[in-house]
């Protein structure tokens, strides 16, 4: 395996592709500045509300199994590489003039985040432009020139490229919006409704995250931010699967720590990665 460490990302090469398969994980980045702890109100645990704790741990077998993996470096609450690099929040950065309505903007969901979970400002006061665009460059554009690049190198390879953005969410987001009597998913699939992933490969997807046991549902509560629109384009044999996975599966969402049976469900995800890289076999030869 070929490991490339930059401030931005991690990505791990496998030494032999086994398809055309991306494993990316933008939220998961846990290396946090001091000098923007510093400046937060919130304290180190409060802040890291905002993670997709642990799952780049989560995938991080994917490439022994034969596809890439690129994990961010720096949290969400830092700079969230799922939005555009032009989803600039005026009520937490200087000096811009008006823009568009955006409802992650109004949220405080930008580029540059003005809030964490449950709506708490991370800032009692606002950056500069220079400060943000500063992130920007040292941060989300190396980000996506890696990931970029990725798509287009197995696309070339293997005339398509899949790419499974890997995500997890708060499990009461899903019971918020689990009507009373259904059964709450476990995993939620995000294509846009059909427009960033072709039927099959969606149909793929889920079928190895249900062959393992879980719960899934599709598109809702979540459908797919910035990644799987700027990149997904299934007439170009580009297909982005958002994959969210309710975090009381494998950890303390209050504390942000592994539950003990962690390993356990690393070795089920590892099982899903492997049926969908068709390399099922080493998974059991490894745990022979």
């Amino acid at each position: 395996m070929l490991r490339t460490e930059t401030e931005a990302y991690v990505l791990t090469r496998p030494a032999l592709r086994s398809g055309p398969v991306i494993f990316a994980s933008p939220h998961s980045g846990r290396d946090y500045p001091a000098d923007f702890l510093a400046r937060a109100v919130l304290d180190t645990h409060a802040i890291r509300s905002s993670e997709d704790a642990f799952v780049d741990e989560l995938f991080d077998m994917a490439p022994e199994l034969g596809a890439p993996l690129l994990s961010a470096r720096m949290p969400r609450a830092y700079i969230d590489l799922n939005r555009a690099a032009d989803e600039l929040d005026p009520a937490v950065i200087e000096g811009l003039v008006r823009v568009p309505h955006n409802p992650r903007i109004s949220s405080g969901l930008g580029v540059i985040p003005r809030v964490v979970a449950g709506g708490r400002a991370i800032y009692r006061g606002k950056l500069t432009l220079d400060e943000a665009e500063a992130r920007i460059r040292r941060v989300w554009h190396p980000y996506h020139e890696a990931l970029a690049s990725l798509v287009e190198e197995v696309r070339a390879e293997w005339g398509q490229a899949v790419l499974i953005d890997c995500h997890s969410m708060p499990h009461e987001a899903i019971e918020a919006h689990t009507r009373p009597g259904q059964p709450r998913p476990e995993v939620v699939l995000g294509d846009r409704y059909g427009a960033t992933a072709g039927r099959e490969v969606m149909e793929r997807v889920e079928a190895a995250f249900a062959g393992a046991g879980l719960r899934v549902g599709r598109n809702a509560p979540f459908a797919g931010a910035y990644v799987a629109q700027a990149y997904g384009r299934p007439s170009r044999g580009v297909h982005v699967v958002q994959v969210e996975i309710d975090r009381a599966l494998y950890m303390d969402e209050v504390r942000v720590e592994r539950l003990a049976g962690f390993g356990g469900f690393r070795e089920l995800i590892a099982g899903v990665v492997a049926e969908l890289l068709g390399t099922a076999g080493k998974v059991r030869l490894a745990a022979e």
